[in-house]
């Protein structure tokens, strides 16, 4: 056991209230603090301390700090949805973890997107506290950067294009924002259930990176003629018949180009709006005023379904629905054949650079926060 008295200090970034965006948010209402270990008369008997060593920066992250995500954290909180560590404190009544164990925070049951007293401890700070069931081994073959990258992106992928979009080997999925966190997570899942993917982006430099990923085509779709002729540039690859899954984690006006460019009876797979970010009101009003829209006839004369796939809501109606996806997800990292990509490495100190450079999408798949500079 080590004695918390011989920890060091560290820091953590807190969100003081919400903002009215997550660049007002970042501007007005963050604010990086010391912070002392965690006193363990303060927790509970099957605690854990965890000495943070790396953190996800998540576009969540942004949109919860303006309170326009579905979840809310409630201010004060720190950010940082999916980190890992070393256990430096461990409660009394804690079995199935010990102090120098090297484990992944599960999000489901500590740090912003969870519920209750862990809600506040997220993964943007030297220490965090979480409960023995949310302490999960790192997985075999990953370090701390690339598993912290893994839960949130791959479950997503895992439950949009397999629980929810059907793909089978064969198929086509158009991938939308495939540079992203969970845009290459979906490539990588497709890829490995022995689908065609057409993934397409903005930067071309981003999209070779994609592509070297394991996409089969990439489709530029910037600039004045990008969504124009996206119709044809998925007909041309797919010899006329169209994509059978388009994944849109973008909205906006790349989801009605893309029900142009799909096969009759497939499925239009609805993960996010990345693009459209401020469809509901900012500092946690509800309501979603510039909601986003679809062209009604083209999904009945095509033929779709179009299915909302929200993986996190839906594994808290059914939680029955996540052993099978995490159970697929190891099998896969265990075999060699899943590895999630990192991108660049930021200190905690520059944590708000670290945002800016997410929310202006700079990166190829997910960046990363080491809150001891390491």
């Amino acid at each position: 056991m080590i004695a918390t008295a011989q920890l060091p200090e560290g820091q953590r970034v807190v969100v003081r209230e919400w903002g009215e965006t997550p660049m007002d948010a970042l501007e007005q209402h963050m604010r990086l603090e010391d912070q002392p270990p965690p006193d363990p008369a303060t927790l509970g008997p099957r605690d854990l301390i965890l000495r943070v060593r790396s953190c996800a920066v998540g576009w969540v992250d942004l949109i919860m700090s303006s309170g326009q995500y579905q979840h809310m954290a409630p201010p004060p909180y720190t950010p940082g949805l999916e980190f890992a560590g070393e256990v430096c404190w461990a409660g009394p009544e804690v079995e199935a973890v010990s102090v120098g164990d090297a484990v992944l925070a599960d999000g489901f049951h500590t740090g912003p997107r969870s519920s209750g007293p862990y809600q506040r401890w997220g993964g943007f700070a030297g220490y965090a506290v979480i409960p023995e069931a949310a302490a999960m081994p790192l997985p075999k073959g990953l370090d701390f950067d690339a598993a912290v990258n893994l839960l949130g992106n791959y479950e997503t992928a895992y439950h949009v294009l397999i629980h929810r979009g059907r793909l089978r080997a064969g198929e086509v999925a158009l991938i939308h924002g495939a540079s992203g966190s969970t845009g290459l997570a979906a490539v990588h899942v497709a890829k490995l259930v022995g689908a065609t993917v057409i993934a397409t982006g903005r930067d071309p430099a981003k999209l070779a990176e994609v592509q070297a990923q394991g996409a089969d085509h990439v489709i530029e779709t910037g600039g004045e003629d990008g969504l124009a002729g996206l119709r044809d540039a998925v007909k041309a690859l797919t010899g006329g018949r169209g994509a059978e899954l388009v994944y849109d984690g973008v909205g906006g006006p790349i989801s009605a180009a893309s029900l142009r460019a799909m096969a009759f009876g497939g499925r239009f797979c609805i993960v996010g709006w990345a693009a459209t970010p401020f469809v509901a009101r900012g500092k946690g009003k509800r309501g979603a005023p510039n909601a986003n829209v679809l062209p009604t006839n083209l999904i009945q004369m095509k033929g779709l379904d179009v299915l909302g796939c929200p993986a996190v809501i839906a594994t808290k109606h059914d939680p029955s629905l996540r052993p099978t996806r995490l159970a697929w997800i190891r099998e896969r990292v265990a075999e060699g054949r899943l590895r999630p990509h990192v991108g660049p490495r930021y200190a905690l100190r520059d944590y708000a650079e670290a945002l800016r450079a997410k929310w202006a999408s700079r990166h190829v798949g997910g960046c990363v926060l080491h809150p001891w500079g390491d």
